[in-house]
């Protein structure tokens, strides 16, 4: 599978539409292979990670050669991870039925963001880079953070919790590192647990100490406790999938992605 066709996704929760096209990873051979999506299908609703689910073989057109690729997940701005169907060699042949969904798609007005600019120039497009580990996790809030405007943006640990279940964690980097830059500081979730209320708190409370823009990014998504006071507060949330591509969920992390670092 060497391209990707979009198709419409609809949130079981709130009934949102999304329209979502897989993303392209590099081949060793060089060519783009994304992982191929059954439009057809309704998306399962992702409650709790499990490592060896979240990948799918993917075969090269162009070399023929297998790699694993991250499984494909769409953040609702609800909260909820919508985990779309793949289609694979084993699919059945009456689910490859029916007609694309995607051409009747449209974004949900909310979902709509801006084209990102930064001052009178328009930023690159964000480049995502797969995520096996938590350490990939850290770096891809980083990388965005910077893609947003932010300087100087390093990694501190700030304390050391009991170990929670998620991805492996590859070179040691605890659960509770957060990200320092300039006029922002950023916490990372890369467990398989939703943030809860209390860590939306605990991150306002460093902004407010630190005197920058709080900015949270979750691998697992959010409590309904955590969005609303995240609201309440302006907190930008955004959610990571396994590409590396952050999605903000709520209107403040809009807003950001939109703006850029002011």
């Amino acid at each position: 599978m060497t391209a990707a066709e979009p198709v419409r996704l609809r949130c079981p929760d709130c009934h949102r539409d999304h329209r979502y096209t897989s993303p392209g990873y590099p081949c060793p051979c060089g060519a783009p292979v994304a992982v191929p999506l059954l439009g057809a299908a309704e998306p399962a609703v992702l409650h709790r990670r499990v490592w060896d689910e979240e990948w799918v073989t993917v075969r090269c057109a162009a070399c023929g050669e297998e790699n694993d690729w991250p499984r494909p997940e769409v953040g609702c701005p609800c909260g909820t991870l919508l985990r779309p169907a793949v289609r694979t060699a084993d699919t059945p042949p009456e689910e490859l039925d029916g007609p694309p969904p995607a051409a009747a798609a449209r974004p949900d007005p909310a979902e709509r963001v801006p084209e990102p600019r930064s001052g009178d120039r328009v930023r690159p497009v964000f480049r995502p880079a797969p995520i096996r580990t938590a350490r990939d996790a850290v770096e891809a809030a980083a990388r965005y953070l910077v893609w947003l405007g932010f300087r100087d943006v390093v990694p501190q640990v700030v304390h050391q919790p009991e170990p929670r279940s998620g991805i492996p964690a590859g070179p040691r980097l605890p659960a509770g590192t957060d990200l320092r830059g300039r006029g922002v500081v950023a916490q990372v979730e890369p467990s398989t647990l939703r943030t809860t209320l209390r860590d939306v708190e605990c991150l306002w409370l460093n902004g407010l100490t630190a005197a920058a823009t709080p900015v949270y990014f979750a691998l697992a998504g959010y409590t309904d406790e955590a969005l609303a006071r995240a609201d309440d507060l302006g907190i930008p949330l955004f959610t990571v999938d396994l590409a590396g591509e952050p999605q903000p969920v709520n209107g403040p992390a809009r807003g950001l992605a939109a703006a850029g670092a002011s």
